[in-house]
């Protein structure tokens, strides 16, 4: 159902003066009944046109809640997908990175795999034909944030509050062509994630989607069925999916995770 341009606008409003405010607000369907997630796309959509047009640059996009072990926690039974920006998006140096939380509400880390595409991926779930298009991949951390309380929200909540995207840091890069029978790891691999030396959480690529790569199939399905947003094109990154459950953050913290049985190196990050 279409959106009142009014609804949008102050969907916009409120979601942006949240996170520039670093204020917790009620998720956006405790007063808006009628907010489903095709408004709330519009939301998104109304976002993104003003952090483009303030100077911030897409770099590509992010999929939230590929993850099925975690739907019930948090109330969602599909994935949904943002943007990432340069605003948003830091390098790691040889796999080690430091971040501030200061700007961020209720911080959570996610390990994640990122695809670089150096052609625009086919609608397809051939998991070769997808492949074909990626230069490299990439282990990462996606931390998201939420102005909600306590992590409760409806999907279209969290649609509308940037894909809960607060900031990702992409580790070492390895070129596709490095990775013997890259389709079937990325499905098998392990990761482990660990806070200060301590394990925190397990998971592996089988757990997004059941695998990064149809993860990103989904997307792309999903964008070529929506004509109001691009699809992916050569040169995006994506941002597959928390491959463990998410943890929560705290200043002073150092977290790594380790990937098994795909050849990725280590990703380490400090929270300042």
């Amino acid at each position: 159902m279409a959106r009142n341009e009014s609804a949008v606008i102050r969907g916009a409003d409120v979601i942006l003066d949240a996170f520039a405010s670093r204020r917790m607000i009620s998720p956006l369907s405790h007063t808006d009944h009628a907010l489903d997630e095709a408004g709330s796309y519009a939301i998104a959509r109304e976002i993104h046109a003003r952090r483009v047009a303030n100077g911030e640059r897409p770099l590509g996009r992010k999929i939230g809640f590929t993850n099925r072990t975690i739907w019930a926690e948090y109330g969602v039974d599909a994935p949904i997908w943002g943007y990432v920006y340069d605003s948003t998006v830091q390098q790691s140096s040889g796999g080690i990175a430091t971040l501030s939380l200061e700007a961020l509400l209720q911080p959570r880390i996610e390990p994640e795999i990122v695809l670089h595409f150096a052609r625009t991926p086919p609608v397809t779930h051939d998991e070769a034909a997808i492949l074909g298009c990626i230069d490299w991949i990439a282990p990462a951390f996606e931390i998201i944030q939420c102005p909600y309380p306590n992590w409760k929200f409806t999907a279209a909540d969290a649609i509308a509050a940037h894909t809960l995207h607060g900031a990702l840091v992409v580790g070492t890069p390895v070129l596709v062509s490095e990775v013997d029978d890259c389709c079937t790891k990325l499905h098998t691999f392990g990761v482990e994630l660990a806070r200060n030396g301590e394990l925190r959480a397990a998971g592996g690529g089988a757990n997004v989607l059941d695998s990064p790569l149809l993860a990103c199939a989904h997307l792309v399905e999903v964008l070529a069925r929506d004509s109001n947003f691009e699809p992916v094109h050569a040169g995006e990154i994506v941002t597959t999916g928390t491959l463990t459950a998410p943890q929560a953050v705290t200043s002073g913290e150092t977290w790594l995770c380790e990937l098994d049985g795909i050849g990725l190196p280590s990703l380490s990050i400090t929270f300042a």
